[in-house]
């Protein structure tokens, strides 16, 4: 398993090298159109290779749905979380309870509630 996670991911970095040599055409990349940019005054523009932005796209919209989905999921964690303190306490007390029990026996029911 090891090696085809291996053989798959040296794939995968041989097929980005080769679209990023047949992309490597510099693009202007500008903050705002050039009528927002004259009327705002912020002309802004950076030149990069085309892969950089196709890849930088790919990233940023990663990290979105990543962050989307685990703001998504919040409820399901804490819901759990709440489940799991629940389930201590109730073994916990259920532990408590055959402790007392395994002290007990051998003992009158009558003298072991009289006890409590």
């Amino acid at each position: 398993m090891r090696y085809i996670r291996l053989l798959f991911l040296l794939v995968l970095a041989l097929c980005l090298v080769v679209v990023a040599m047949a992309n490597n055409v510099m693009v202007t990349l500008t903050l705002l159109p050039q009528e927002l940019a004259t009327f705002s005054g912020v002309s802004q523009s950076i030149d990069l290779p085309l892969y950089v932005v196709g890849f930088g796209g790919v990233l940023v919209g990663l990290l979105v749905g990543f962050i989307w989905e685990w703001m998504r999921e919040s409820k399901y964690r804490s819901t759990a979380s709440r489940q799991k303190r629940e389930n201590a306490k109730l073994k916990r007390e259920l532990d408590k309870v055959n402790a007392e029990k395994h002290r007990n026996e051998g003992r009158d029911e009558v003298l072991a509630l009289v006890e409590k």
